[in-house]
């Protein structure tokens, strides 16, 4: 936090929503922190939004809920925001603003960083690379995350996103010499049982020791849902390029940041763009996303993965849609497949992973991966289309080699998609499956992968009854 000093004033013309204007003030600057005194003593945080004409807006975190216009102090504090970095972050809660949440002093800072970061010079930018593997086969196998890469994961209201963010930080690594491996989990405007279950998660793996959690909950003052993320990647790019770590950033929920961007936005009469967002939401997002990747001569990366619920399971929102636009592929969440009882329902052909050709092959994964994952995508999606003609005209009115492919369908989602919350896959083990779902089909349908490959790992033709279990 900045240190107390500047000019103050008293001065308060009016409270609207979150936000506090005062008049007379001569020197401020945008961004500048600001510390807000309640006549009985009380203490709030806020930031400058706007200032001009003798005027300042400023956004209070703890919400203006108790501040009377007359009595109240206002002091600039002629700095930015900053939190204090050092590498006991490492095993440690803190709520939204960066302050302990855990019953242990305030970490000791070897530096004081500025929330808002510093934007990577884009000639200085390393191609995001290298296999990160999260033990899920059909991340590992189809969707794959490399270091520096920015993967949102879609999805909608009661579907298990925050189980599937969990299993992920949980299970997380890059292989072996690969450097040092971290999790920042910043959860935001989550609600207290939600926060619970990601400490307890990462508690009872012991993976607490090299995480750190920022957590925002539903009850607190929405405002400090727009502070949140830019804390928790402050002390993922120190981890990442002061430390030579690889860090793995979960940003859970990406709405509730965007609500509360909105809510800014309506106190301060913006003229709202669509659904009522405002109109620099894109730029907004892109200045917490565009913070992932790899630079050139650090060792370190940071790897983002943003997770958002789609209001309506609607993918053309505006939330999803400027997200989007600005990471490397997406994971969506099929709510056909949760009600069928599969776990984690990733529905695989509205999903893809941009940059996963670069972080796969031979040298980084296996050399049969992009075919396999080719044959996966090709084959299922037929299945699908099987599927729906089935309905129409009956099983009766397919051909063998159909009905090959409804069975593939079945085997791929029931034994290489589903799988249990705390099942921690090798990447031999998706391989493994992969090749046993693929084997359903005949040796001539798996157009995709190359001969030599098929000689080696495909295994006759066997039906689902005797795959292995």
């Amino acid at each position: 936090m900045p240190k107390v000093g500047g000019l103050e004033y008293t001065k308060v013309a009016e409270i609207r929503g979150p936000l506090l204007i005062v008049e007379g003030v001569s020197r401020s600057a945008f961004d500048e922190m600001v510390e807000i005194e309640l006549p009985g003593g009380e203490r709030r945080l806020g930031r400058v939004l706007e200032v001009g004409e003798g005027k300042a807006v400023i956004q209070v975190f703890e919400g203006t809920s108790g501040i009377p216009v007359t009595g109240t102090k206002v002091r600039f504090l002629g700095d930015t925001m900053r939190i204090p970095v050092s590498d006991e972050l490492l095993g440690r809660t803190f709520d939204g603003l960066g302050r302990p949440i855990d019953g242990l002093p305030e970490p000791i800072g070897v530096d004081m960083r500025d929330i808002n970061g510093f934007p990577i010079n884009p000639e200085r930018r390393d191609y995001p690379r290298d296999f990160i593997q999260t033990g899920i086969s059909v991340i590992d196998g189809m969707l794959t995350l490399v270091r520096g890469q920015k993967l949102p994961i879609f999805s909608g209201s009661g579907m298990p996103h925050n189980m599937l963010a969990s299993q992920i930080a949980r299970q997380a690594t890059v292989p072996k010499g690969g450097g040092e491996f971290a999790v920042v989990f910043a959860a935001i405007g989550v609600q207290h049982s939600d926060a619970m279950f990601f400490e307890r998660s990462l508690r009872e793996s012991g993976a607490i020791r090299r995480s750190v959690l920022f957590l925002n909950l539903a009850d607190d003052p929405a405002i400090e849902r727009v502070i949140t993320p830019r804390v928790a990647l402050t002390a993922a790019e120190y981890l990442a390029f002061d430390l030579d770590m690889h860090v793995l950033v979960i940003l859970t929920d990406m709405t509730n940041y965007c609500e509360a961007l909105r809510e800014i936005s309506a106190a301060r009469e913006e003229v709202p763009s669509r659904k009522g967002y405002p109109g620099y939401m894109y730029t907004d997002l892109a200045t917490i996303y565009e913070r992932a990747g790899r630079i050139k001569g650090k060792k370190g990366s940071i790897t983002q993965m943003p997770i958002l619920s789609m209001p309506s399971d609607d993918i053309t929102h505006p939330i999803p849609d400027l997200t989007g636009y600005i990471t490397e592929g997406q994971i969506v969440l099929d709510r056909e497949l949760f009600r069928k009882g599969i776990y984690p329902p990733v529905g695989v052909l509205m999903s893809l992973s941009r940059l996963m050709k670069g972080g796969v092959g031979e040298g980084r994964t296996r050399a049969d991966h992009m075919e396999v994952s080719n044959q996966l995508y090709d084959a299922y999606a037929r299945a699908t289309e099987l599927r729906a003609l089935s309905e129409i005209i009956g099983k009766s009115g397919l051909t063998p080699i159909d009905l090959k492919y409804l069975e593939f369908g079945d085997a791929f989602e029931k034994r290489f998609l589903s799988q249990g919350y705390d099942e921690n896959r090798t990447l031999e083990r998706t391989f493994e499956l992969a090749w046993e779902v693929l084997s359903i089909l005949p040796e001539s349908e798996l157009t995709k992968i190359k001969e030599e490959h098929i000689k080696r790992y495909y295994k006759g033709g066997k039906g689902v009854g005797q795959l292995r279990v």
